[in-house]
This record gives structure tokens, C-alpha cells and sequence, in this order.
């Protein structure tokens, strides 16, 4: 009976349910979203290209690992085995092929290296245009796909390269021609001896190959005695599952691992693998914190929506219903309208997670060759939320009209209690100081992994409290507006009236437009705080009056040379940037040439010397905060693992200050560049007083390498920061969206249901325009309450977050930003609040008044 009854109430007030099933809708929409993005990351198919007809392929192993035992009181050990990808590609030994030759079943083992190789186009071309990673290869490894000549000859002595045809088809380029490319070294002019395209299939759409002779590209490559990977060839009949069994045997004693199948992908595109790893962080922390807002707003909406129908089931105990009966009701009306929100929400979540997708990989977040996964999981996951979280919110919201006596429901229909109740204040006060407490925290964190979290996680928590106690926040805030408020007139008066009568139906309103202010200052300012403080130490800690850049993959070492021979030059400092792992944690790092170093970089060392660092090459500089997560001191050894994952020893020599500006580790810069895929530098320091012409000069034979002022450089390495902002903007826009449709929707409920209100006014004398004015100030006061709560929970957090990881309580706020936010939000709530109050007022008042309550 009780089900029929929901279905009955429902359909009778399909306004007041509309709300509640919007907020439901958006809910399940960004859980299936992020549940997708999340699913993604852990099981998302990565394709191969370039193995593509190499069944099997054996690799070197691509992680750091740890193993820990720990003895128990009992006599038992436990053993804990741990591993950490590195950040550059491990390569084979070359000898590790004669170990698979003799395996019983391989017809034929290929050799592959790859390496970087841009053409000349591409160093000069916009970004948009030069997106697609390019690589050389040994026209020996060219089975692996395979590729086979469209047009001239393979490639036979070190002036030929062999390009494939999507780059012929891009740049009109055909045999004979010639092609300047830039790989490891100096870039060096090839003739084209030919032109391939992989057979029987379609070209690489997610690279470019260019294929040089066997001995070219060994000289390319710089890794004497080492090859990326090993292609087998099965001999005909042999079953690969068997052959893998038999190969792993054979390398058994070795870290080189073998791959077949979907396994080979990983193999190819190790930045896939990684964005597989950053796609489970970023899923996790959208989907985690959707959750939550999506927790706070549903309750929010759901609240409000049974405030309004207090009168309804005051009767309903008034003739007998008992508290069980009431609180079945609402379960299972809010049951109903979770299964067809779950259900749309989920089918419009899907789209969405493949826009989302998409986006990212225009922004270069993943790359194209991990496919999103579309599986049932997330929606399942969704539709399972939205149909808890939609009854929890009701029984939660209707747990005080169902347990009261008739009497009092039917007085509180009327009437709002003066206070809330004990236990909503409590449990307000005790988020308050949950939030504070996060907020304590987040003063202490350093990192911007472990901060990140806490910071949003904070934001929420605090909006919550917020939420819990609103109306006597509302309250005091109508005390307090009350004298500004008196020369506005009668809607003024009636305004303020209304905010201190009706404070928890204000406070659900407040409670939506707070979370949108605090998290979008939040989202907004977070990156600019720390890029700002990371620029501001580059700025003060580089003495180089030049800086060359490049348009292309980097600035080879010649092109430093050269410079450093030009008069007037003092020091030419190469710098390339990776990551180490020191056991296994992860730690940014750069490798920086040591000659010269202290006439280009000043990292305000606190203990050491810069001048040892320089001097000696088996040392390394370090932040304060590595030498404190590692308890380290100049003179103590730092065992690392490089980029590619070599195992190596440096004595520390200097501690410095400006981390957050150069890194946490300083290395030398060939031990780094020698284990890294790109080894050209990212930027090269100059000091001296050569002006830029004489440079430029220098560098003529090195396209896409500018001279650049300081000034010009800080300005670069701002746009790019903006950039990578934007993928994190992009992630939290979703949600900003969602709170953004919760203020409209529950404005538009809040006044939706006064209609008999605005008719007693008008009947009173009140004339339409008077109304509508009355409800401008009530949303322009509630956006006041929001915009001063909102602002103060973000200033905490930022503040906060500011002093963890910057060391300064001065976090950035752009005014202009700011502005932008709290009018948009003053527009949201004006629009959401009128449109419905006009439709309202079309309604004759005395039909209204002789209509049934």
C-alpha cells in the first residue's frame, strides 16, 4: 500500500520531486563519469603499433622493487614485495637475443631500438601540428610491424633514412630528397633513400617512424650493447603460450620480462602505462570528491523538499500514520525517483566519460593509444549510489517529522522552530572542528600528492558544517544585515523578515552557493599559489642573462657548445629534468652541466657548497625537503635509481632552499642525460655579457633553438603551467557544474513553493513589482551569507595549503578571478530566484488564496 501511496504522491507533486531527481540525475552522471575514467586506468586496452606482428616481445623490467621481511613474535615472517615503474624506458642487454636463439620454437629473433628522431618540419611547427611523438628505428626491426618499402630503397649507408608515408604524405617529401633531422645529437641532413608504410594495414596513427641503417642507428642511439626490446618470430605450428613458458625459462636469472598479446602495448607505450597510473589517481580524487558534494547537495535538496511537504505528512500523523509508516513513505518514494535518476543519470554518464576522455587526450593528460573502457561496472556502481545515497537522504531528512507527536508536526507546518535541534548543532560543531583539524594538517603537508587530497577533502567538510549549522548562521547574518537593509524599504524589510523566519529554507540555499564559492576559489587558486612560489625561486635563484629554449624536443649539446665558445660568454649550462627513485619513493629531479654552474644558479644552499657540487662529479644537490624525508646532510650517501632505472651512489654536497624552483635533486648532467629517452637539454643557462644577436649567430645551425631574456622565459614557463592547470580545471569543472545546478535547482524550489505567500502579499497590497524586488535583496543577501562563507573556508584552505607548500601564508588570489566567481554566482542566484518568482505571480492571488492549502 505504502509503495502505491509513494507512486500516488509523486505523480501529484511532480514539481517538488523534480528537484531531487535532477540532483539524483547529475549525481549518477558523475560517478558513472568517473567510475569510467577510473576503470579505464586499471583495465584500459593499450594497443600496439609498431609490434604489431612480433607475437611475442621481451623487454627489460620497467620497476624498482623492494622487498621487506618482517619477523613476527611468533616466529613467523611476513614478506612484502613492492615495485615502483621509473620514469625513462629500461633498455635489454643486446646479448640477452642468444639467449632466446636456442630456445626450441623461435624461428627468428629481431632487435629493436628506438630512439628520438624529429624531422626538421617538426621543430619549427606549432604544437597542434608537431603533437605525434616520432622515433627512429634500424630498418633491421622493420618486421616488427611490418613495414615494407612503398617507393626507393632501404636505407645502406649512414646519409640514407627511410621514412614512413604518413610523413611523406604531410611534408611531400619522396625519394631522393632531402630531410634534416634531429635525434640525440647534432641534427644531421639524411637523403631519402625510401618511403614504407606498414603492410597490410593502415599507417601509425599515434607516431612517426623514420628507419636508418643498422650502424647509424646504433650511433643514434647511444647505448652500445643495449636494445629497447626483442621481437620473436615463432617457428610455424608452435603455440605461443607454450613458446612465452619455454622463453621465461630460458631468461630465468634476468629482469627481462616477456609480453604477448594486449601485453605488448604497455611495452611499446610506456607514457600509456604511466597515464594508466595518473588516470586512477585522477578518477579516484574527481570520483571520491563528487561523491561527497554529491552527498551534500542530494541531502541538501531532499531536505528541503519534504520541509515543503511538512504540512502533508503532519497530517498524515495527525490521522494515525505512525513514524514506521512515515518513514517507509519517504523511502520508498525517494527509491523511486533514485532508480529513474540512477538509471538516466548512468546513461548520460557514459557520453560523458568519453567527452572527458577525449579532452584529456587533446591536452596531452593520456595519450590516444590507451582506449577508454565501457563497461558495466560504473554504471552498476551509479545506479547502486544513487539509490542509497537517495534514501539515506530521505529517511535522514525525515527523521524528525516522523518521530515527533501530531501536535507538534502540525505546529512546526506552520511555524519553523526557533532552533534546530540539538543533535543537527552538535554534530555541525563537530565537522567544524574536523574541518579545522584537516585544515591544521594541510599547514604541515609538503607535497603536492599528499596535499592535494586533504585540500578539497577540507573544502567539503567544512561546507558541511556550514550546511548543518546554517539557520543559525542565517540568523545571525539577518541580525547583522537588518540595518543595512532598512533604507531598501518595504522589500527590504520583508526580506530580512523572511531570511530570519524561514532560516533553515535560507540555509539550504546557502549551503549550495557556499560549496560553489569556496571549491572554485579553491580549484582556481591552488595552482597559481604553487606555480607562482615554484617561478618566483626559478626567477630569483637563475643568475643567466640568456636562456636558449627550443620549439622542438630540446637543445643538443653541440648547440651549448657552440654557445660556450661565442666571446663574451662566461658559463652555458645544460639542464634536463627527469624523475629518480630513491628506494621507492618518487622524486623530481634535474641534471644540470657543473662546470660554470655557480655563474648561472643560485638555489640559496643552507648547508654544503654549491662549489663542491660543481667540483666533484659523483655528488649530488638537494632540497631541504628531500634531505628531510630522507635524513640526509652534505656528506651522506644518496642511493638512487636513475631515470631507466640504473641503480647508482652520489655523496651529497650541498643542501638548498629553493626546491620548489629547481627540483628536489640536482645531478650531474651527463649521468642523467645518459639514461634518459631524450637527452637534450630543456633549457640551457647562459651568463656573460654576449648580447642575443651574437648567440642567435651561434646558432644558426640548430633549428628551433631561440635565445630568450629571463623575462621572456618566466613568461613561457607560465603559459605552460596554465596548461597543465587545465587538466586539473577540467577535472574539478564537472563538479563546480553539479553545485552549480544545485543553486539553481534549489532556488528554484525554495520559491517555487511560496506561491500562497506572494498571494497573501498581493492581497495585502503588495504589487508585483514590489514582490519581485523583495525576492532580488533575499537572493543578493543569501549570495552575501555564501559569498563571506564560501570566501572564508577557501582562504583557510588556500592559506593553509599555501604554508605546506610554499612556506608563506600568502596564498595567490587574482581579483579579477575572484570577481568573476562571486558575479557569476550573484547571476545564478538573481536568474534562479526570479524566473520562478515571475511564474509564480502570473497566478491571479485570489485563486491562489481560494485554493486548497
Amino acid at each position: 500500500m505504502m509503495l502505491c501511496y509513494a507512486l500516488q504522491t509523486i505523480r501529484d507533486r511532480k514539481g517538488g520531486f523534480l528537484g531531487a531527481l535532477l540532483a539524483l540525475m547529475c549525481a549518477a552522471a558523475l560517478v558513472t563519469a568517473c567510475g569510467t575514467l577510473l576503470e579505464t586506468g586499471l583495465r584500459g586496452r593499450i594497443a600496439t603499433e609498431r609490434y604489431a606482428a612480433a607475437p611475442l616481445i621481451v623487454s627489460a623490467d620497467q620497476n624498482v622493487h623492494r622487498t621487506t621481511v618482517t619477523h613476527k613474535g611468533n616466529g613467523k615472517t611476513k614478506v612484502k614485495h613492492k615495485a615502483k615503474p621509473v620514469a625513462e624506458r629500461a633498455w635489454l642487454p643486446a646479448a640477452t637475443a642468444d639467449r632466446i636463439r636456442t630456445v626450441d620454437g623461435v624461428r627468428k629473433v629481431v632487435p629493436e631500438l628506438t630512439f628520438l628522431a624529429v624531422p626538421a618540419a617538426q621543430l619549427t611547427a606549432e604544437p597542434a601540428t608537431s603533437s605525434t611523438p616520432s622515433y627512429g628505428h634500424s630498418w633491421a626491426s622493420a618486421s616488427l610491424t611490418p613495414f615494407a618499402l612503398t617507393a626507393g630503397r632501404p636505407p645502406v649507408s649512414a646519409d640514407d633514412v627511410v621514412i614512413d608515408r604518413g610523413l611523406a604524405e604531410r611534408t611531400r617529401l619522396k625519394p631522393g630528397d632531402r630531410l634534416t633531422v634531429q635525434s640525440t645529437g647534432v641534427p644531421r641532413t639524411y637523403r631519402i633513400s625510401g618511403v614504407a608504410a606498414p603492410a597490410h594495414r593502415g599507417d601509425l596513427r599515434q607516431q612517426t617512424s623514420l628507419f636508418f641503417s643498422d650502424a647509424e642507428a646504433t650511433r643514434l642511439a647511444v647505448r652500445p650493447g643495449q636494445v629497447t626490446v626483442l621481437g620473436v618470430e615463432p617457428a610455424p605450428g608452435v603455440d605461443l603460450s607454450r613458446l612465452k613458458q619455454r622463453v621465461e625459462q630460458a631468461l630465468k636469472g634476468t629482469t627481462a620480462q616477456v609480453a604477448t598479446g594486449d601485453d605488448r602495448g604497455p611495452v611499446e607505450f610506456l607514457d600509456a602505462a604511466g597515464a594508466r597510473i595518473k588516470l586512477v589517481s585522477m578518477g579516484g580524487a574527481m570520483g571520491g570528491t563528487s561523491l561527497l558534494v554529491a552527498i551534500l547537495v542530494v541531502v541538501g535538496t531532499f531536505a528541503l523538499s519534504i520541509q515543503q511537504r511538512h504540512r502533508e505528512l503532519a497530517l498524515l500523523r495527525a490521522i494515525a500514520a505512525t513514524p514506521r509508516q512515515v518513514r517507509s513513505l519517504l523511502g520508498r518514494e525517494a527509491l523511486v525517483v533514485g532508480a529513474v535518476a540512477g538509471l538516466l543519470g548512468s546513461l548520460a554518464g557514459l557520453p560523458l566519460a568519453g567527452w572527458l576522455h577525449s579532452r584529456f587526450i587533446d591536452m596531452d593528460a593520456i595519450p590516444p593509444s590507451l582506449e577508454r573502457t565501457a563497461g558495466i561496472f560504473p554504471v552498476f556502481a551509479a545506479l547502486a549510489v544513487t539509490l542509497l545515497g537517495a534514501w539515506a537522504a530521505a529517511r535522514i531528512s525525515g527523521r524528525r517529522i516522523a518521530r515527533i507527536r501530531p501536535a507538534e508536526a502540525m505546529t512546526e507546518s506552520t511555524v519553523e522552530r526557533e532552533r534546530p535541534a540539538s543533535i543537527r548543532i552538535s554534530a555541525g560543531l563537530v565537522l567544524l572542528a574536523g574541518g579545522g583539524a584537516l585544515v591544521a594538517v594541510l599547514g604541515s603537508l609538503r607535497t603536492e600528492a599528499a596535499s592535494t587530497p586533504v585540500t578539497f577533502l577540507a573544502v567539503v567538510v567544512l561546507t558541511t558544517a556550514v550546511s548543518l549549522l546554517g539557520p543559525l548562521l542565517v540568523k545571525v547574518a539577518a541580525a547583522l544585515l537588518a540595518g543595512p537593509l532598512r533604507p531598501a524599504g518595504p522589500g527590504g524589510t520583508l526580506a530580512i523578515a523572511n531570511i530570519r523566519g524561514n532560516s533553515t529554507r535560507m540555509a539550504a540555499v546557502v549551503t549550495p552557493l557556499t560549496l560553489l564559492i569556496a571549491m572554485t576559489c579553491t580549484v582556481l587558486f591552488v595552482q597559481p599559489t604553487l606555480g607562482d612560489a615554484a617561478r618566483a625561486q626559478a626567477r630569483e635563484g637563475t643568475r643567466a642573462t640568456r636562456i636558449l629554449s627550443s620549439q622542438g624536443p630540446g637543445v643538443p649539446s653541440a648547440a651549448a657548445e657552440a654557445v660556450r665558445r661565442t666571446p663574451g660568454v662566461t658559463a652555458a649550462t645544460e639542464v634536463v629534468r627527469t624523475s629518480v627513485r630513491v628506494g621507492l619513493a618518487k622524486f623530481t629531479a634535474q641534471g644540470v652541466t657543473q662546470a660554470g654552474l655557480v655563474h648561472t644558479w643560485d638555489p640559496e644552499v643552507t648547508s654544503g657548497s654549491l662549489a663542491d657540487f660543481a667540483a666533484r662529479p659523483r655528488t649530488a644537490a638537494i632540497s631541504e625537503l628531500a634531505a628531510e624525508q630522507l635524513g640526509l646532510h652534505p656528506g651522506s650517501e644518496l642511493k638512487l635509481h636513475l631515470g631507466d632505472g640504473t641503480p647508482t651512489t652520489l655523496t651529497v654536497a650541498a643542501v638548498y632552499a629553493r626546491g620548489l624552483g629547481f627540483g628536489d635533486l640536482t645531478l650531474p648532467h651527463d649521468l642523467v642525460a645518459h639514461h634518459m629517452d631524450n637527452p637534450l637539454a630543456a633549457t640551457v643557462l647562459v651568463a656573460g655579457d654576449s648580447d642575443g644577436s651574437r648567440l642567435a649567430a651561434a646558432l644558426q645551425k640548430f633549428p628551433g633553438v631561440a635565445v630568450l631574456a629571463p623575462a621572456t622565459a618566466d613568461r613561457l614557463q607560465a603559459d605552460r603551467q596554465q596548461q597543465n592547470a587545465e587538466v586539473n580545471y577540467l577535472a574539478m569543472a564537472l563538479i563546480i557544474a553539479f553545485t552549480a545546478i544545485a543553486v539553481v535547482n534549489t532556488l528554484a524550489m525554495s520559491v517555487s513553493e511560496r506561491i500562497r505567500e506572494f498571494a497573501m502579499l498581493r492581497l495585502a497590497g503588495a504589487v508585483r513589482r514590489q514582490v519581485l524586488r523583495m525576492l532580488r535583496i533575499e537572493a543578493l543577501s543569501v549570495l552575501l551569507i555564501a559569498a563571506v562563507l564560501g570566501t572564508g573556508i577557501a582562504l583557510a584552505v588556500l592559506t593553509a595549503f599555501s604554508i605546506g607548500m610554499t612556506g608563506s601564508a600568502a596564498p595567490t588570489v587574482l581579483p579579477s578571478v575572484y570577481a568573476t566567481v562571486v558575479g557569476a554566482a550573484a547571476l545564478l542566484a538573481l536568474v534562479a530566484s526570479a524566473l520562478p518568482g515571475r511564474l509564480a505571480l502570473k497566478v491571479s492571488p485570489v485563486e491562489v488564496a481560494m485554493s486548497k492549502q
